[in-house]
Parts: structure tokens; sequence; C-alpha cells
């Protein structure tokens, strides 16, 4: 319902005022002055509105990419002779233009704004404020709920030429080790029966005279499980610095986008209280899958414990599988965790997803000293374990894993 302005009262209070007043001391001039206030309120309410407005917030793109335009509309309907003040609350991860809007209804009011951070935001609560009658009449606020922005996580450019060990999949692009139909010539050896005449090496079987034929390996996808640690964030400012755990998702993005464009069947799951984990899957729709979730990767609250002894992951991957984790090493329950899962005999590779500058909170004049020895200490946890055969690779983007991966292929290659 619409209800009076104080501008309203005071014109009201005004104007019975002045004509109280000149008939109590027979004062013309008074009553003259008193005319057009009253008059003009008068006329002004007239025009009174004669619903209710409405309003509604639509979203252009439910999800956007970091560092994207992000773009909504408010629309009021209503009565032509009123104004409407649209004031959108602001969150952190979105930045926006403009503050507050005015518009005559009907009004279509556009809301743009820009996604700083990856991860789930709110747009709004929208208040609009509708005023009618030159001021003296409003609308009690109305309040739109938030909607939903998924800002997804932007893949750093990642290019791996390293074959993954163990691929035992169906096609894909990794030379398997055992033999059978492929492209990829694995050598001459004797004919056997079942061997398809097409396969005979021709040169070989004159020179011996006796029948050879070529060793192919087949291509095969792999398995890849992303494992990422959500123990503890750090670092990060508001001028676009790096977190322990920007570094991370935005390193995952990468390798996962790599994997699963050449085929492979990548997972992701959360190494942290909530245990989050996505099946695995292939794909350019699993691969939107896995921004969403990436983007709904949240760090563990300081102080709030509840891991305890429970597994690493929420599932145990295959056995055939390569677990990649990405782990900024600042906690020692992960390379707890790394430990068990080398103890396991699976393919494993540890990235070292810690901002290469970041440094720890200063709180005195010991901070500097006890940093020194904190990173001392890190570094004398990876070298045990890669000790207990834990590769540790520190991530550098494209191809900073070529290294460790062939070093692992060889590893896996040799009979257990």
């Amino acid at each position: 319902m619409w209800a009076s302005t104080p501008a309203l009262r005071r014109a009201v209070v005004l104007s019975v005022g002045l004509c109280l007043l000149a008939v109590t001391f027979g004062r013309v001039d008074l009553l003259v002055m008193a005319v057009p206030f009253a008059l003009g309120t008068a006329l002004t309410l007239r025009s009174r509105p004669a619903g209710s407005p409405r309003a509604a917030l639509r979203l252009d793109d439910v999800a956007v990419v970091e560092g994207g335009d992000v773009s909504a509309s408010v629309t009021v309907d209503g009565d032509h002779s009123t104004l409407c003040v649209v004031s959108p609350d602001v969150s952190p991860g979105l930045g926006q233009d403009v503050m507050h809007h005015v518009a005559s209804l009907p009004a279509d009011v556009a809301l743009t704004g820009t996604a700083r951070r990856w991860g789930v935001h709110s747009l709004g609560p929208v208040r609009i404020r509708v005023i009618a009658c030159d001021g003296l009449l409003e609308f009690p606020e109305l309040v739109l709920p938030p909607e939903t922005v998924r800002a997804l996580p932007a893949a750093e450019p990642f290019v791996s030429r390293a074959f993954v060990p163990r691929a035992d999949g169906m096609s894909g692009v990794h030379r398997s080790r055992r033999s059978g139909e492929g492209g990829e010539l694995a050598g001459v050896r004797p004919y056997r029966s079942g061997d398809r005449l097409r396969r005979i090496d021709w040169r070989t079987t004159l020179r011996t005279r006796e029948p050879y034929v070529n060793a192919t390996q087949p291509e095969r996808d792999a398995g890849i499980v992303l494992l990422l640690d959500v123990l503890h964030e750090a670092g990060g400012d508001d001028d676009g610095t790096a977190s322990v755990l920007d570094a991370t998702v935005r390193a995952a993005a990468a390798i996962a986008e790599h994997y699963t464009r050449q085929g492979d069947r990548v997972s992701l799951t959360e190494f942290g209280p909530r245990l989050r984990r996505l099946p695995p899957g292939t794909g350019r729709r699993h691969h939107l899958a896995q921004l969403a979730w990436l983007a709904d990767t949240r760090a563990m609250p300081e102080g709030w414990d509840a891991l305890g002894d429970r597994p690493p992951i929420a599932g145990p991957p295959a056995s055939n599988a390569l677990v990649i984790m990405l782990t900024p090493l600042l906690d020692p329950r992960s390379a707890t965790a790394l430990a068990t899962l080398a103890r396991t005999r699976r393919c494993l590779v540890a990235v070292d997803t810690l901002p290469a500058g970041l440094h720890l909170r200063r709180a005195g004049e010991w901070s500097d000293l006890a940093e020194r020895l904190w990173r001392l200490e890190r570094e004398n946890t990876i070298g045990r374990l890669r000790e207990v055969g834990v590769p540790v690779e520190v991530w550098r983007g494209s191809g900073s894993l070529d290294a460790v991966l062939r070093d692992v292929a060889r590893i896996a290659a040799v009979p257990r």
C-alpha cells in the first residue's frame, strides 16, 4: 500500500497551520500563503497510482569465466507518473559499476559488473524504492532476493606431451604397455596362430625364411584423479595477488582441461572436511561440470578440524589411475596422505601450488626467523616425500609436469 512521505506531511501541516492562523488572527496574507501549498498538494495527489508496482531480477548468464562481465536487469512495472531508485548490494567478488539507478516507470535497469575472482557469488539483494506524486507518496521498499553467479576459474594454458602410465581404457592417445591392434610399432616378432596376414613383415620374413609380423601397441585412454588440498588458505590481496587456493584451483582447471580434451577420464576429489568428489568423465560437458565443481571449492575454516582419521579421498581411485595431488604442503596431514597413497603402489605425482614469493603474516620481530625455519622444515618434508617415492614438482604452468610424468611412466613400466 502507498504511504505518505514526510514531504506530504509537511505540506498538509503547513497548509492547515497557515489557514488556522489566518482565521484566528484575521490575516488574509497568511491565507494567501496557504493557498499555493494546498492547491499544489491537491493537484499532485490527483495522479495517485492505482496499483502496486512489481519488480523482478533476471540474470543474463548464471555462469561466467573469471574476469568476465556480469550483466543482469531489474524490471519494474508501474504507473508512468512514478520514479524508482534501484540499489543493489555489492558482492566482494563482483565489481559493480554503478551503485544506484534512478529511472521512471516502467523501467528496465541494467546492472553490470566484473567477476573479479572465481567462485560462487551473489548478485543482490536488490532494494527498490518507488516514489509517486512528486515525492508525496512512496511504496514500501521492495527487496528482490539475490541471484547466484558462478564465476568459473580461468584455466592457464597447459600442454603436456608425456604419456600417462598404465593407460587401460578403450581408445585414446596414450600408448599402452600391452601389445594389440594399434598404429604404434613396437617391434617385430615371429608369426603366431591367429595373427593377421596384413601384419606380416615381408622384409624380415624373406631375410629369415620364417614368417614374422609387426607387433603394435594400441592407443588407450587413461584415468586421471586430481586431488585438491583445501586444508589451508594463505595469501591473496585485493590487488589481484593469487592465494594458495587460487593457485590450486587454477592449476586443477588447466590440468583437467588438457586431459579431458584429449579423451582421458578425469575425476576431481577434495582433500578437506567436505570430501567432495566429481565422478570421472570426458568430453566438453564433463569439462564444464569440472569448472562448476571447482568454482564451489572452499578452504577449511580456521580453527575447524573435523578431518580426523578419515581417508584422504572420498573413494579409492582405480589402481591404474594417475593421481595428481595439488597441495601447498602447509599441513602435515597432506604429507601423510601422499605417503599413504605412495604405499598403495599407485602412480602418484605431487604438484606444489605454493605461490612464489608468498609471505606469512608478520606479527612480531621474530616473524622473519620463524618463516625461514618453517620454509626449511617444509623443504625437509619435500625431501622425505621424494625419498619414499613421491615426486614433488612445483607448478609452473605449461610443460612443468612433463619430466616428472616421464619418470613416473618409466617407474610404472618396471614389473612389480
